[in-house]
């Protein structure tokens, strides 16, 4: 696979000291077999977790615990999760995709559909804290590694449960994956883009997934404590479907006044569209249609520059106002009293003004107006590729580096937050199928 030179004479020069002075590092800078091993200062650090999990949810949720200082067992079948072969890579079974979801854990394979591996599970079960599942509800169960199973056997244990549509209702049972509750949960409507055939395009970065683990963690973290006080255990249920609507939460809520002006026409125009037989394409662009808001569509948007991408942020008249000094717009209404963006009469002002800065953000690099607008104080961002971020002097200082002990010295990103007494760290690289199966057994 390509890296940029940088990232490769990097590697060759960290590769030597990682590994001759393993014992010497900290744990920003782990070999998987250092796990064990580490005191950890995280806050969780006496917290014993078994996570049952594929794909995204939950081996989110569990990167965090690690990342926290928890000890997190992941419990795989005996072929491994489908996760292993996502994403590329130059090990079978060790995909990159894999690394990236279960990094810092541990690994014991099982196979649970045999007496004897549910067997393995209720006996390690009083001596953990939090079980960590996102199956399909009635797979649990069928699995013996259900809450009310494993709440008898334990009954201090937080039990966090990933699903799709939740516990109740007319869909509770039906499987789901983050792009069904993004087409549920509104999120791909209001991104609004249609494909060339017109069909729907959902957001790339898991919107459901990603923020449901993290969810979860935050759940587990309040049953925790929780049960310090009490002694006792719960179940924590996370959605997909009730994460994306809440991420979504200002275009989902009911609002009798604001509704009258924006929800209420726009639904009109869409059921005229419905009741003619119009495309999806045709019930978007209705809904997409109505008069832009000037002050988000023209500052709070993407632009080209001479030589590449570039996005404006400005969410109050301070920074659009330092915008248009930067760019030259004259007589621009948005800001003034009494002036009302949902006038049909000012699609013209805004599209004029539009072309305008379309015009003026041609005429420079990206650099160069990046400059300009610091200089002036607006809100502003080059459009970066991922892969360019670890070698970015901001983006480089969100990572940490690990060696795995397969693919050897990776970067990686690091905890989502710093604490200043009990600081989070990565744990270590992903484990390779069932590492841990002896020992833990």
């Amino acid at each position: 696979m390509f890296r940029p030179p940088h990232t490769v004479s990097r590697l060759r020069a960290i590769m030597p000291r990682i590994i001759h002075n393993k014992r010497g590092l900290g744990a920003q800078q782990l070999h998987r077999d250092d796990r064990s091993e580490m005191v950890h200062s995280g806050p969780l650090r006496d917290i014993r977790a078994l996570e049952f999990s594929m794909i995204y949810a939950a081996p989110f949720a569990g990167i965090q615990l690690t990342d926290m200082g928890a000890e997190v067992i992941k419990v795989e079948p005996i072929e491994g999760e489908q996760m292993r072969h996502m994403g590329g890579g130059g090990v079978p079974g060790h995909g990159k995709g894999y690394q990236w979801m279960n990094r810092g854990k541990r690994d014991i394979a099982l196979n649970l559909r045999e007496q004897r591996g549910r067997e393995i599970i209720h006996r390690l079960v009083p001596e953990v804290d939090v079980v960590l599942v996102n199956f399909r509800p009635g797979v649990p169960e069928r699995l013996g590694i259900d809450y009310e199973t494993l709440s008898a056997i334990n009954p201090r244990l937080v039990y966090a449960e990933i699903i799709g549509f939740g516990r109740s209702g007319p869909l509770a049972g039906r499987a789901a994956s983050d792009i069904v509750a993004q087409a549920y949960g509104g999120a791909i409507a209001v991104d609004g883009k249609v494909d060339d055939d017109g069909a729907p395009v959902w957001v790339s970065i898991p919107v459901g997934d990603l923020p449901a683990g993290m969810s979860a963690v935050a759940g587990i973290c309040a049953a925790l404590y929780h049960r310090e006080q009490t002694g006792e255990g719960q179940r924590i249920t996370v959605s997909l479907l009730r994460t994306v609507m809440a991420l979504n939460g200002m275009h989902v809520m009911r609002e009798p006044l604001a509704d009258l002006q924006t929800v209420i026409p726009r639904m009109e125009e869409i059921d005229r569209v419905r009741e003619a037989g119009g495309s999806y394409d045709a019930i978007i662009k209705a809904r997409m249609g109505g008069p832009p808001s000037l002050g988000l569509t023209l500052y709070f948007t993407g632009y080209r520059a001479k030589d590449g991408g570039i996005v404006l942020g400005a969410l109050t008249r301070a920074n659009r106002d330092a915008i248009r000094k930067v760019v030259g717009i004259e007589g621009d209404p948005y800001d003034e009293p009494g002036f009302e963006p949902g006038d049909p009469k000012n699609r013209e002002i805004a599209a004029a003004l539009q072309a305008q800065i379309r015009r003026k953000l041609l005429e420079k690099t990206v650099d160069e107006w990046i400059e300009l607008f610091e200089a002036a104080g607006a809100p502003v961002s080059p459009v970066k590729l991922p892969e360019e971020l670890a070698d970015d002097p901001q983006g480089s200082l969100q990572m940490v580096e690990v060696v795995d002990e397969l693919t050897g010295p990776q970067w990686v990103v690091g905890p989502l937050f710093d604490m200043s007494k009990t600081p989070p760290a990565v744990a270590g690289p992903a484990p390779v199928l069932g590492a841990d199966t002896d020992a833990i057994l």
